[in-house]
């Protein structure tokens, strides 16, 4: 099997994602999972399309992360490897697509207006 690159979106998070075969370790911009992603929910969330497939163990997954926050960056690693496990084997998309994971959230933050304080909430209004 040659090595699988997929992208992954969330916010403004992107994630390059390259998977080969091997024995389950994740790397994340050169440092272990555990390491990257500290706290056991994003950890669950970037594990979760191995988990459901049952391919743990049977992929090695490098990946790029940049922009966006810690948990949008978790969450586009979790498309990316969904993306990549379909790619893989076309029968995993029946397993991944109920669940939500092959879906891109298309949620965004919306831009500041000029003449109001944030996107929505406007400067105080005095009447007299």
């Amino acid at each position: 099997m040659e090595i699988i690159h997929k992208i992954g979106r969330r916010k403004t998070a992107v994630a390059r994602v390259y998977v080969s075969e091997g024995s389950g370790n994740i790397t994340v911009n050169k440092k272990d999972l555990a390491n990257y992603f500290t706290t056991a929910t994003l950890q669950y969330k970037v594990k979760q399309p191995l988990a459901l497939t049952d391919n743990a163990e049977k992929f090695d997954v490098t990946v790029n992360v940049y922009g966006g926050g810690i948990t949008g960056q978790a969450e586009a690693v979790r498309l990316a490897i969904s993306r990549a496990l379909c790619e893989v084997d076309a029968e995993h998309r029946l397993t991944l697509k109920p669940e939500g994971l092959l879906t891109r959230d298309p949620r965004m933050v919306e831009r500041k207006k000029f003449g109001q304080k944030k996107a929505r909430k406007k400067f105080q209004f005095s009447k007299r």
